[in-house]
């Protein structure tokens, strides 16, 4: 296979990841890594590297939409990147020393807890009475509806948030993913944030958690340019047309489909991993 044909293959398999990642909502890493490991054999290591490149792109670009439309808590973002920066360093020192097989196995558990959580209910958590630690550090905020009028929100547990956002950039740091699905679960889960206004605000997140990744993998040399640039593009063309067919069409059953494809990736990380097969 030529070098031509190969970088081609890359971007048309990246332009598919980002593109169903975001219509099921999962994020293009989440779906790349699988393409590039399974699909292309290359090694964990390089293709952890070239996710954290992608992620860094598409959450630029969505991040920016939403902080424009008003949506995304900035305030919070922004402290609970503390945590989340400080966990993707430990987590991209500790995934250079990981076994191939090892980040694989991780990797199968994440994408199983990210696809069970996509089909949950969604709640917005009326009627929260915030935390005096919270007020304090003045992380309610507001949404605006589509009536013109905002609603106001407020949140507690910014302890127990913290504390699973550290988890979250560790997951990050390894696995070359934004972690969307435990910044959730800290926000909507434990902070009781309402439901948009957590996932824009992990949208915004991300790419700040995997800048902080990025920077060590860079010095390891563990990120290959012949990998990391078509995924790149790939994945930031694939974002960008699944925002805009997202607004026409209906994707439930799309995302019914995939919840049982990635469920399918998932158990073959896990048996490829546990097999010793990366």
């Amino acid at each position: 296979m030529t070098v031509v044909v190969f970088t081609l293959l890359i971007l048309l398999a990246a332009y598919c990841a980002g593109l169903l990642g975001s219509l099921t909502g999962l994020g293009g890493g989440v779906v790349v890594i699988p393409f590039l490991t399974l699909g292309f054999g290359i090694d964990f290591h390089y293709a952890v590297g070239a996710a954290l490149v992608s992620t860094i792109a598409t959450s630029s670009g969505s991040g920016s939409a939403y902080v424009k439309e008003g949506i995304t808590n900035v305030r919070l973002g922004m402290f609970l990147e503390v945590a989340t920066t400080v966990g993707a360093v430990t987590g991209a020192f500790v995934a250079v020393w990981l076994n191939s097989s090892v980040i694989a196995v991780i990797f199968g558990f994440v994408l199983i807890l990210t696809v069970i959580m996509q089909q949950r209910r969604k709640l917005d958590h009326e009627g929260v009475v915030g935390s005096d630690a919270a007020r304090r550090l003045k992380l309610f905020g507001a949404w605006p509806q589509r009536d013109g009028t905002l609603k106001h929100y407020e949140l507690r547990n910014v302890g127990g948030g913290l504390g699973v956002m550290y988890v979250a950039g560790i997951l990050s740091g390894v696995l070359g993913i934004g972690s969307g699905v435990l910044k959730v679960i800290a926000m909507d889960g434990i902070m009781k944030v309402p439901f948009k206004v957590s996932t824009t605000t992990s949208n915004f997140m991300m790419g700040v958690t995997a800048c902080a990744s990025a920077v060590v993998y860079v010095q390891r040399g563990i990120i290959l340019p012949s990998v990391a640039f078509p995924t790149l593009i790939g994945v930031l063309l694939g974002a960008l047309t699944g925002a805009r067919l997202l607004q026409s069409m209906n994707v439930k059953r799309l995302r019914q489909i995939f919840f049982f494809a990635i469920l399918l990736v998932a158990l073959n990380m896990l048996y490829n991993g546990f097999t010793g097969r990366f």
